[in-house]
């Protein structure tokens, strides 16, 4: 048996057989001059990985549901890809310029796509637009079969797997939750990042900061793991006495489970009676119904953008389209239903930084540091027909239950009194399309950056609400990267800037009467719900496997106490 050291990220314990995914490759294309008499064979490998691509596409399109309306947007774009790998006119093109200047065939297929692409971009016209993304996609596949690279389908993960990596993204771990794996093992990845958030709501025991060369070169498919987060480590084929030990752990962690069942759905109150709302992070549909069974007061933060990026899900080279009105009305719709008159708050699409979404909408941005870049909000101004879409989504969702609508990573009035704006025309647009709505939406914003914080006064004036993302607050506030194990040590919740932006921003939601709730994942660690409620909190989202657990934690302290400890951690110099 080998031990492995990490840092615990998502508590659990976890006991399966390993499953390594590979680093992804990055295409990278180089320019080279060709003899005369290569020109045939590489014509031929072109041709060949065309045929290869077309058959996969057409495979896909085959297999997609006839009746399901859903599957329309899918299926254009497929029947596209096939249209494109066809084109007589284009395929000419890539031919003359492939004989005439002798440059290797991968970079003369790349520099023509690459070409006729950017043309229709910049035609000023929304479907040439669209086109030249399917160009980069279709084409940049071919490109892949050529030069062997094939994206790995985490489909493949089998169920009950420790799974190790390197890293992953948020969409890979909405697939795997569904696959019920034991465990996750990664290299990289913060505590706060967001496949670590994920996995905290499925339940999902993980840890992080593994050494790569030490742990992932030692470790074989098929060999068994033993996940332990209490200790953050990784237990390599363990013998029959220490897999009997955790067996028992786990049996012992399902019983704590049932236990915490008597306060599911009792309410969250203090020691000496003091009523706290906990709500339930959610990312999905499927989450929603989790939470409805978890007792939940509501949905505190319904982050939206993982429904864009599971629409990629399963189909790892395709590009994933606009998430339309109509299939994002469904969505909103159904969780405000299942909350049954519950407050339910979603956030619009925070795409950028670690969250990517291809669509045809939202160009690409390659920038050097995305977290301080194109995200969120920002996004969204920059594209406001996105925003526009989703608003009338959601207002027209709002008949069927109690919906907030959520801003995120405002740094500015003007960038609220723009989305209001937006919104207002939405609200209008709906009223002469004789489309009922709730016209008394109200409209938060997410506190997460010091700018927020520091000027809460001023958005308390055009703001319904506040959410303090505690997680973003502490990276943006420390500047530490909470996507990153090398400085995990760093990113600290309970820094005095951090507490002091925290119990400002509380201040002034107060002043100005206006609630104020946490989403971030201070609002489910024992000891920051302390702190937190000793600040004046009463209203706490967290993923919904830790609901009833900070029932209980509530249920054993007074506010009194709580005050105290929290004085002593805002005060201190």
């Amino acid at each position: 048996m080998e031990v492995f050291l990490g840092i615990s990220a998502a508590s659990g314990t976890g006991i399966g057989e390993a499953f390594i995914i590979p680093d992804a490759v990055k295409r990278s294309i180089s320019q080279s001059k060709i003899k005369q008499a290569d020109v045939d064979a590489g014509w031929k490998r072109f041709e060949d990985a065309i045929a290869v691509v077309t058959n996969d596409v057409t495979e896909k399109l085959a297999s997609l549901p006839k009746r399901l309306p859903a599957n329309d947007a899918q299926k254009e774009i497929l029947e596209t890809y096939i249209l494109m790998l066809a084109d007589a006119v284009f395929l000419k093109e890539v031919k003359d310029y492939y004989t005439k200047n002798l440059y290797n065939i991968e970079y003369s297929v790349n520099e023509k796509a690459e070409e006729y692409a950017s043309t229709l971009r910049n035609a000023g016209n929304d479907y040439l637009a669209e086109r030249a993304q399917d160009i980069t996609d279709i084409f940049g596949r071919v490109l892949n079969e050529m030069l062997g690279i094939h994206a790995f389908d985490i489909n493949k993960v089998p169920e009950y797997s420790v799974v190790v990596a390197n890293t992953l993204s948020p969409t890979d771990m909405i697939v795997l939750a569904r696959k019920k794996i034991a465990g996750l093992a990664l290299s990289e990845g913060g505590l706060s990042s967001h496949v670590v958030i994920l996995a905290r709501n499925y339940g999902i025991p993980a840890v992080v900061g593994l050494n790569r060369a030490s742990f992932q070169k030692k470790i074989t498919n098929g060999e068994v793991l033993i996940v332990d987060t209490e200790i953050g480590e990784i237990l390599a084929d363990p013998d029959a006495e220490t897999l009997a030990e955790y067996g028992k752990k786990i049996q012992i962690e399902k019983e704590d489970q049932e236990f915490l069942e008597e306060f599911r759905d009792k309410p969250a109150l203090t020691k000496d009676g003091e009523l706290f709302k906990l709500y339930a992070n959610i990312g999905s549909v499927e989450e929603a119904e989790v939470a409805a069974k978890s007792g939940a007061d509501g949905i505190g933060l319904f982050r939206t953008e993982f429904l864009y990026m599971s629409m990629a899900e399963g189909s790892p080279h395709v590009s994933a389209r606009s998430f339309n009105e109509d299939e994002q009305f469904e969505a909103y719709k159904k969780v405000l239903e299942l909350m049954k008159g519950k407050s339910v708050t979603i956030r619009t699409l925070d795409a950028g930084g670690d969250k990517f979404i291809n669509s045809v909408e939202m160009p690409t941005v390659d920038e050097k540091n995305p977290l301080m870049g194109m995200r969120a909000i920002r996004l969204s101004l920059a594209y406001p027909q996105i925003l526009k879409t989703q608003l009338r989504a959601l207002y027209r969702a709002s008949v069927y239950g109690n919906l907030r609508i959520m801003l995120p990573l405002i740094t500015s009035t003007e960038q609220v009194e723009a989305c209001l704006k937006i919104a207002e025309n939405v609200r209008a647009e709906l009223e002469s399309e004789n489309i009922p709505f709730d016209k008394k939406v109200p409209i938060g914003i997410m506190i997460e950056t010091a700018a927020a914080a520091l000027t809460s006064d001023c958005l308390a004036k055009v703001s319904d609400f506040f959410s303090l993302g505690t997680n973003d607050l502490t990276q943006y506030t420390l500047a530490v990267d909470r996507e990153n194990a090398n400085v995990a040590e760093l990113y600290d919740e309970f820094n005095l800037a951090v507490l002091r932006l925290i119990d400002l921003t509380i201040t002034n939601a107060k002043k100005a009467k206006i609630p104020v709730s946490v989403c971030g994942e201070m609002a489910s660690r024992k000891d920051s719900v302390i702190v937190l409620g000793g600040m004046g909190i009463r209203n706490l989202s967290m993923g919904p496997k830790q609901i009833a657990v900070t029932k209980q934690i509530l249920s054993q302290i007074t506010v009194k106490e709580m005050k105290a400890i929290s004085s002593k951690k805002v005060t201190k110099i």
